[in-house]
């Protein structure tokens, strides 16, 4: 049972350490000077009478969010760093609550474990299957070239459009790729979408601009590019320094060897490469399992 009709002042006089804590059923000992050290954050505000708070039938602050990884926004509370099991798989939820509580510091730190783990070291499913299908094909484009008032040239190039449709049982890698490969639009980089909410499927496409092709009608055809993000961590006074990088993908076969490096290093193996096995590069279908 939860007590309603606790006043504000009453339940901020009655704090005093230990502080006891029902987060979703989960209970937590701790103290006020932990709760209370991001001052701008849910906890902080809760915890210093600007909010207010319920108990249970044992006397115990309620804090109606999940419990399971409380303990982890704690520990960071207590020490200032971020310190997580191997093999931890509840780093989605995790940031899901830090984003709630509104711990700067916490996200941050969220964020540059992501980058430094593989996702394959966060858990996931042995076995998972990953299936690649590409193609290319070429589109002749004619278009108008203006070089002043009535005076127009008719310009004809080629254009080569890129599909890749990917299926995957591990829906979190196919997140990642989503995080890692961006389209070029004239609004800036955006990242590409699952096909379907509830569906495992991805698909890319693309279409590299030729030297030849102004960039004025490359926009008005409606083409995107597609870059691939790199993060990349440098150390400056002990404290990690977080940048991407990006880089055009400008070919099937620079497509197929990025995602090769990303998909080997979250544990995944080549299990059968179509029409010839030994020229990876230049396959049309690709599965791989995660192992």
């Amino acid at each position: 049972m939860l007590d309603l009709n606790s006043s504000d002042d009453s339940m901020k006089n009655s704090l005093k350490d230990p502080v006891c804590l029902n987060v979703g059923g989960e209970v937590y000992t701790t103290t006020l000077d932990t709760l209370t050290r991001c001052r701008d954050s849910m906890l902080g505000t809760m915890f210093t009478g600007q909010v207010p708070m319920l108990r249970d039938s044992c006397g115990n602050i309620f804090i109606d969010r999940d419990g399971k990884v409380f303990r982890y926004i704690l520990n960071y509370l207590r020490s200032g760093s971020l310190d997580l099991p191997d093999g931890f798989t509840e780093l989605a939820l995790l940031r899901r609550e830090a984003d709630f509580f509104q711990i700067p510091g916490l996200l941050e730190e969220i964020r540059h474990y992501e980058v430094s783990v593989p996702l394959g070291l966060r858990g996931g499913p042995l076995g998972a299957i990953m299936i690649v299908k590409v193609d290319s094909k070429v589109r002749v484009l004619h278009f108008n070239l203006r070089h002043g008032p009535e005076n127009y040239e008719l310009r004809t190039c080629s254009v080569r459009a890129f599909t890749v449709d990917l299926f995957c049982t591990w829906r979190a890698f196919l997140g990642l790729l989503c995080e890692r490969f961006s389209y070029r639009t004239p609004q800036g980089l955006n990242s590409p979408h699952l096909c379907r909410p509830r569906q495992n499927r991805l698909k890319l496409e693309w279409v590299p601009k030729p030297d030849e092709l102004p960039q004025e009608q490359y926009d008005k055809q409606q083409y995107r590019g597609l870059t691939l993000s790199s993060p990349e961590v440098t150390w400056s006074d002990d404290m990690m320094n977080m940048h991407y990088s990006h880089c055009e993908i400008t070919d099937m076969q620079g497509f197929l060897e990025e995602l090769l490096k990303i998909s080997l290093a979250e544990g995944f193996k080549v299990d059968l490469v179509s029409p010839d096995p030994a020229d990876i590069l230049n396959c049309t279908s690709l599965r791989l399992v995660k192992s």
